[in-house]
């Protein structure tokens, strides 16, 4: 039975950037998903492309088109203002997707996107927060593979571990699978802006308030071979430790004293070691621009792995998690990660943010303070596994 809240806007949910790779497979999961009584549109720049996708789609006839331009910021706010709830797939969000979380803010609509780039998530906290605060908006940022695995499979793990001690958790990350031009676009576009990304994260810590009586922290671990998971641990320059982070500050739960370390984990030590090499060698490249433009033009944005690519994807986000004299290993696994799961995990987020029963908190969220819960359940209902494996007292 749906639970949608009443509400004078004509949409429960709207797709912006539903043309491109992951957004329509966003539509599609809604499509095949949504309730019945799910009022929502697809909504991007070309009106033309969008009505050949809503004639693909399931029930098409009932779903909306609406045009939306990041070039013309009227036509962001027209669209804030005819949705509850709006999910983002138009990135690099640090170029295209400020002026559609200010409208959100300042609407009162839930935002939810998928980026990966700290950068705009700082700015957009530095900037919108407030606004979010005093209209009632949720904005949630990495809402797909970056980050709800990993958010939600940290916050899975404390919910084994004793309350009130100190808790230590690592997350170790495993995939199978091929990216977009989006993609690629993103990650070059991050590591090109370092210093933006260091500046923003500094005057992030200057407006956030400080934990008072708790600790929370995600350092960067060094390579090792973990012997826990049987695979040799690699830091992640990703922005899923922050969001974890995040959520822990917010949280009692996550105890007085919470550390997290996000790592890839690699079977065999020359992988490892190429797999460092080469995230060294894509970071000096995207600091030259004709090779920056010559690497994105390998793969455009709006293309990706086709549907037997993404058949055969996989991942695996093993955590393990200590405190109170327990010691608990637990694991996230699903589909192709960066597309189908993705798509998956965004959809059911919009649906979570427009008809469940959620904490009373708007601002700037993670996935885990937004939704928590009523999220890992949905996942789970979806074919998203989150288990834990074994556990004992040490």
């Amino acid at each position: 039975m749906s639970r949608l809240k009443s509400t004078d806007r004509p949409y429960d949910i709207v797709i912006f950037g539903a043309t491109g790779f992951v957004g329509t497979l966003t539509a599609e999961y809604l499509a095949a998903h949504a309730p019945e009584d799910l009022r929502w549109a697809v909504a991007g720049r070309d009106p033309g492309r969008l009505e050949a996708l809503r004639e693909r789609l399931p029930g098409g006839s009932a779903i909306g088109v609406i045009h939306a331009d990041v070039s013309e910021p009227a036509t962001l706010r027209a669209l804030a203002e005819q949705a509850r709830v709006v999910a983002s797939t138009v990135g690099p969000y640090i170029t295209y997707g400020e002026e559609l979380v200010a409208a959100c803010a300042d609407s009162g609509t839930d935002y939810l996107d998928l980026t990966g780039e700290p950068e705009f998530v700082d700015l957009m906290f530095i900037r919108h927060d407030a606004r979010a605060r005093e209209t009632g908006a949720r904005l949630v940022h990495a809402c797909g593979f970056d980050s709800v695995p990993h958010d939600l499979g940290a916050y899975f793990t404390v919910r084994q571990l004793p309350e009130g001690v100190p808790l230590r958790v690592d997350g170790f990350v495993t995939a199978n699978a091929t990216f977009s031009g989006g993609t690629l676009a993103s990650a070059l576009n991050q590591f090109a802006r370092a210093g933006s990304m260091w500046a923003a994260a500094r005057d992030r810590a200057r407006h956030e308030p400080r934990l008072m009586d708790r600790r929370v922290s995600a350092p960067t671990g060094a390579p090792r071979f973990a012997g826990e998971v049987g695979a040799w641990a690699l830091p992640l320059p990703t922005i899923d430790p922050q969001i974890v982070r995040r959520s822990a500050k917010s949280l009692d739960r996550y105890g007085p004293d919470f550390r997290y370390r996000h790592y890839a984990a690699v079977e065999h030590l020359p992988v490892a070691a190429a797999g460092l090499a080469g995230v060294g060698v894509l970071a000096v490249a995207a600091q030259l621009a004709p090779v920056r433009s010559w690497l994105s033009g390998r793969l455009q944005p709006g293309e990706g792995p086709d549907a037997e690519k993404r058949a055969r994807s996989w991942f695996r986000v093993r955590f393990v998690g200590e405190g109170g004299g327990r010691r608990v290993f637990t694991e996230v696994t699903g589909g192709d990660p960066g597309y189908g799961e993705t798509a998956k995990m965004f959809a059911e987020a919009a649906l979570s943010l427009a008809t469940d029963d959620l904490p009373d908190r708007s601002g700037q969220l993670t996935p885990v303070t937004a939704m928590g819960d009523a999220l890992l359940e949905r996942l789970r209902a979806a074919g998203i596994g989150f288990r834990v494996v074994a556990e004992r007292s040490v």
